[in-house]
């Protein structure tokens, strides 16, 4: 029985039930819109969703007034099913900001990026050069956030639509965090970024996009589940590093 439940997990099926009952067919009442920002546009055919999350992205003044805007889009199916909006952890005005892919089960619960497994290594892994989401200091700290800012049932990729929708998004967040260097964690995070994947061929090369220096490293996830790609993770670190110390 243990074996069997622990096959499902591995699945993703690791939530027999939400915490209270969702009514699939009522009729669930817009937001207003906060004086100053975008009015949301009603779901309706024909709706270019990534031309609305462009036109509310632009409009918000601050890293407030964007999670503000990002609870009010109404476009993407997976707010529908996810529990909260994960926004961001760290200290804003970090030198780094990594920007990873989706939230997981323990990202959705607790409503920030990177809590889960996957989160406890990367935390160690930047502890080894010195650079923290916790740290006081903006030179020793950490922005991190993801593409997608709602978890994707079952844990699945994000679908390119998906991605497109909230990459406006992901670059007026770039704006405002306004960091020295931005690292890429996975193919997913490379793909909406950088419009490149394979992510092991990518890794390690530091490349450019948004008007920042980008730099493509393995997801903590794959890290977890590949011993051998430590190496090159470690590689990575100090590439980042190296790059911090002779200014970015």
């Amino acid at each position: 029985m243990k074996a069997a439940l622990e096959w499902q997990i591995a699945c993703g099926a690791d939530e027999a039930i939400l915490d209270a009952p969702v009514d699939r067919t009522q009729v669930v009442e817009k937001p207003v819109a906060k004086p100053g920002a975008p009015a949301v546009v009603p779901d309706a055919p024909g709706v270019d969703a990534v031309a609305v999350a462009e036109q509310m992205a632009t409009a918000a003044p601050d890293l407030e007034g964007l999670r503000a805007t990002m609870e009010a889009f109404e476009h993407c199916e997976l707010k529908r099913g996810a529990r909260q909006l994960v926004f961001c952890d760290g200290v804003p005005g970090a030198r780094v900001m990594i920007i990873g892919e989706a939230p997981g089960r323990d990202e959705d619960m607790a409503g920030k990026p990177f809590v889960g497994r996957a989160g406890q290594l990367l935390d160690l892994m930047f502890s080894h050069i010195g650079l923290s989401r916790e740290a006081p200091d903006k030179e020793a700290a950490l922005y991190i956030t993801n593409v997608l800012p709602w978890r994707p049932p079952q844990n699945r990729d994000p679908k390119p639509d998906e991605i497109a929708m909230m990459l406006p998004f992901v670059k007026r967040h770039v704006e405002l965090a306004d960091p020295d260097l931005i690292v890429a964690m996975g193919n997913h995070a490379c793909q909406a970024l950088l419009g490149k994947r394979g992510i092991t061929r990518l890794r390690g090369t530091w490349e450019e996009a948004l008007g920042k220096p980008v730099l493509p490293m393995f997801h903590p996830a794959y890290l977890l589940r590949t011993n051998a790609a430590k190496r090159e993770a470690w590689a990575d670190l100090l590439s980042l590093q190296h790059r911090l110390r002779i200014g970015a």
